[in-house]
């Protein structure tokens, strides 16, 4: 599949079946992830995967882990982001946004759906899954075979020139 079509299927998938992802698929979405480019290449990306009994977890923390099989808590470590010498800005959310739409189109390309979660509650979320100190959490992950189509929001895109501005 080429990838701009790969990206047009993809969508914010809020249903799944209820069936198992295949370890090997897991596998290629952490190696997309470890493929991600990140600033200076720090690669401060931590993951945290998440099955089974760890599922309910989520649920503690997030009403939108939408009963996936499978989740993946995505975190960088802000010790080892680089920070922009002239205001010390940690770009450690861009890279971990990076390798989390990564590891959502490869796994589109997989036929699994995912969405994006960032609305979760962040302090019961690190006590739950004991996230260091040092470590930001970027969001959620649900991933699986999807059980639900598209809403008629994912049809609902700007046109190219409509994004461009230009500076007066």
């Amino acid at each position: 599949m080429e990838l701009l079509e790969l990206m047009k299927e993809r969508y914010s998938c809020r249903g799944f079946e209820d069936k198992e992802v295949e370890q090997e698929k897991i596998d290629l979405i952490m190696e997309a992830a470890s493929l991600a480019p990140t600033a200076v290449n720090k690669q401060p990306q931590r993951i945290m995967i998440l099955r089974g009994e760890e599922l309910k977890k989520v649920d503690e923390c997030t009403r939108f882990g939408f009963n996936a099989p499978l989740n993946f808590l995505i975190c960088y470590d802000k010790e080892i982001s680089w920070h922009r010498r002239s205001d010390n800005v940690d770009h450690g959310i861009i890279d971990a946004s990076i390798v989390h739409t990564h590891m959502m189109l490869m796994a589109q390309s997989l036929g699994l759906g995912t969405t994006w979660v960032c609305a979760f509650d962040e302090p019961k979320a690190r006590e739950i899954f004991n996230i260091p100190d040092n470590y930001v959490i970027e969001g959620f992950m649900p991933t699986g075979y999807p059980a639900a189509s598209p809403s008629e929001m994912h049809y609902k895109r700007k046109k190219a020139d409509e994004l461009v501005f230009n500076s007066k």
